[in-house]
């Protein structure tokens, strides 16, 4: 299952919530907080700056070196042992748990890496200054504080990642306002909004911002939820709707009993959904840490064999500084920066396009898509429903009667389709009356009370597969001209009908067409009648489609579609999908509806604009082209220079000068960095 366990925590005001304030699992468990790697970074780095000016690099004497024999070497070492205690920690931790576990990954090979140069180096300073060796032995402090500075820097940018990608969500904190109208025993009082609980009743004026998440306990308005849900348009909500903190009232005022506050609350969940997303390793990052953990062995084994060689063949000193170098060499200063770089990049991007990466592993199953599946209303379409025919098809009834009793029906439900019908009434000056025993009947429609009366409002799929009779003519004309028809029933008695038509959205066919040009088969999944589906279908293109479904046929479609080992995406509104969203290989959410963000999609399309998968896609492949060509460039320099530092060549005269190595060592470092700067995603 794709779906995020979502723990309620004691709620608190969000407005408080430090991004800072989060920790990071630094392998197998080992746990750093955000604040104290920051801290670590730049007190390395500091105490790097001097280390660099005295100590040589790999031997190599730069330019700007500042020597002052013998305490160069002594400052160096003891600058070199405070960077190795405190800023190596974290290694040292995570390599401990990596070998408690026997899987040698990124923490171990960093820690092998840096105690070797830093046990080397304290031997380099005692040969050179108490024991008088000749040659001198090269000390290696420069390698280890700059290994100790960029594997800090890769993990606070892996870290830092959690507030790039949440930066766009963070500012929905700011939606909240500061305080509330709480009502008391009939008595308004101003609260901070941080004062208020689950249960609490509160109520809202014309203008202002929901302060919570609640459900309407009296009163009537329209909520305009696009900085919330992405959704421009107003949403007519009645007693008993529910409604989201932070989203705009409309004209009304109305009053809400809160139901979720500070961490139970719809915006504090989508920011830990993208938290926890980003915290989560992804199979890129997951390959970095098999291939750091492959270089351990190989340069462990190479270093040992070196070793051995180098004794039979020379002297012990020769071979001592051989094994060291290779051990060093094997520092993974690019594989460290590999994936944190290109995953800090990605993330960035996919913030500022409106795109909620809950799944990072989504990105890597899009090279292997062979089928979209989507849903039509809402997706496609823009969901803004308008009633363009209705009817009576009982005598006992008026075409106005039978509007009025499925506006009662759908009082409270912001369903577009609800919605269409409560504009009609609204528009014919009809009063419908407050339903009672309300009940969605999933897949089919809803079912009430009303005067005493029990109704449904259903589909014609619903008619078809009880064998109820009704005017098919009629239907075939407006469902052929692209509207959904929605029939009132009572006692299996077809008593009228509404038709609403819908508009699809302008960005729909460039969504299709972008589809069909990477070779991914578009496939519409509608509940709607197969006559309107085929209208919509036809003009933007759409061959294959799957119309008067349940929400569990859309789930068994996906399963259909994955049986022949196709790689599938859904796309859809997240809320009948949902099913169908938990089972494709990537779940697409078209607006972030409570229940996608938090169950069903793997990405959300906050704008609700089809145009953003087409981003999603693109920065997708970009994204994981990009970590391939960082783990290759990290793990290729290594690859090369071990063999090469260990003297697999000598025998034709050619042994690597540690100077070359860390030349190389520091281009491929550079490679990376900007390999990883240059991910982009053009604007669909």
């Amino acid at each position: 299952m794709k779906k995020m366990a979502m723990t309620k925590a004691p709620a608190k005001d969000m407005s408080n919530m430090d991004m800072h304030d989060m920790d990071m699992d630094m392998g197998n468990g080992q746990m750093m907080h955000m604040g104290n790697l920051k801290r670590k970074f730049w007190v390395s780095l500091i105490l790097t700056l001097p280390l660099i000016i005295m100590s040589p690099m790999m031997g190599m004497q730069l330019p700007f070196q500042l020597i002052f024999h013998p305490w160069t070497d002594y400052l160096a070492a003891i600058l070199g042992t405070v960077i190795f205690i405190y800023g190596g920690q974290p290694f040292f931790s995570g390599a401990k748990a990596e070998l408690a576990n026997r899987k040698p990954a990124m923490m171990t090979l960093i820690a092998m890496g840096i105690g070797v140069a830093f046990v080397y180096s304290i031997y380099a300073v005692v040969a050179n200054n108490w024991l008088q060796v000749t040659p001198p032995v090269t000390d290696f402090f420069w390698e280890l504080a700059t290994l100790i500075d960029i594997m800090l820097l890769g993990h606070w940018i892996e870290m830092n990642t959690v507030m790039n990608a949440g930066s766009a969500v963070d500012n929905l904190a700011k939606l909240l306002p500061s305080s509330a109208h709480k009502v008391v025993a009939g008595q308004v009082s101003d609260v901070d909004v941080a004062a208020l609980t689950t249960g609490d009743h509160v109520q809202v004026r014309a203008g202002e911002k929901i302060p919570a998440d609640g459900v309407i306990v009296s009163g009537a308005t329209s909520v305009n939820e696009a900085m919330v849900t992405g959704e421009a348009r107003l949403v007519e909500k009645q007693v008993d709707a529910q409604v989201v903190g932070g989203s705009v009232n409309g004209e009304g005022t109305f009053e809400m009993r809160i139901t979720g506050t500070g961490e139970d609350g719809y915006l504090a969940q989508v920011m830990k959904l993208v938290s926890d997303a980003q915290a989560a390793k992804s199979a890129q990052e997951n390959m970095a840490d098999r291939v750091a953990g492959l270089l351990f062995y190989a340069a462990l084994t190479v270093a040992i064999v070196a070793f051995i060689v180098w004794m039979l063949v020379g002297n012990l000193a020769l071979a001592l500084s051989i094994a060291v170098t290779v051990l060093v060499i094997a520092c993974p200063h690019a594989l460290g920066l590999a994936v944190p770089l290109v995953v800090a990049r990605s993330t960035a991007i996919a913030a500022s396009h409106g795109l909620l990466i809950r799944n990072r592993d989504a990105m890597e199953q899009v090279k292997k898509l062979n089928y979209a599946l989507m849903d039509k209303t809402g997706t496609l379409t823009a969901g803004n429903f308008k009633v363009a025919e209705y009817q009576s098809l009982d005598s006992a009834y008026t075409a106005d009667q039978v509007l009025s009793i499925m506006a009662s029906l759908e009082t409270g439900s912001s369903h577009p389709l609800a919605v269409g019908i409560l504009k009609a009434a609204k528009a014919q000056e009809l009063t419908p009356v407050e339903a009672t025993d309300s009940e969605q009947l999933t897949g089919v429609g809803l079912s009430g009370t009303v005067a005493g009366q029990t109704y449904q409002v259903v589909s014609a799929a619903y008619l078809d597969r009880q064998k109820l009779a009704y005017d098919q003519a009629a239907f075939n004309r407006l469902a052929s001209a692209g509207n959904s028809v929605s029939y009132l029933i009572q006692d299996q008695q077809v008593l009228g009908y509404a038709a609403q038509g819908d508009q699809i959205k302008p960005e729909a066919k460039n969504l299709i067409d972008s589809l069909k040009a990477q070779h991914i088969t578009p496939v519409m999944l509608t509940g709607d009648n197969a006559q309107s589906a085929q209208v919509v279908a036809k003009q933007l293109g759409i061959t294959e489609v799957h119309a008067s479904l349940l929400p569990e046929d859309k789930a068994k479609l996906v399963k259909q579609y994955q049986s022949d080992g196709s790689h599938v995406m859904m796309i859809g509104d997240g809320v009948n999908d949902a099913p169908s969203l938990a089972s494709a290989e990537i779940g697409v959410a078209i607006g972030s509806g409570t229940d996608v963000a938090i169950d069903s999609a793997d990405v959300v399309l906050v704008k609700s604009n089809p145009n953003d998968v087409v981003e999603f896609l693109e920065l997708a492949r970009n994204t994981t082209r990009k970590m391939t060509q960082n783990l290759w460039w990290g793990a290729g320099y290594n690859v090369i220079t071990i063999p090469l530092a260990a003297g697999i060549l000598a025998p034709w005269g050619f042994l690597l000068n540690p100077m070359v190595g860390a030349v190389v060592m520091s281009f491929s470092t550079v490679i990376v960095a900007i390999n990883a700067m240059t991910l982009h995603v053009k604007k669909a």
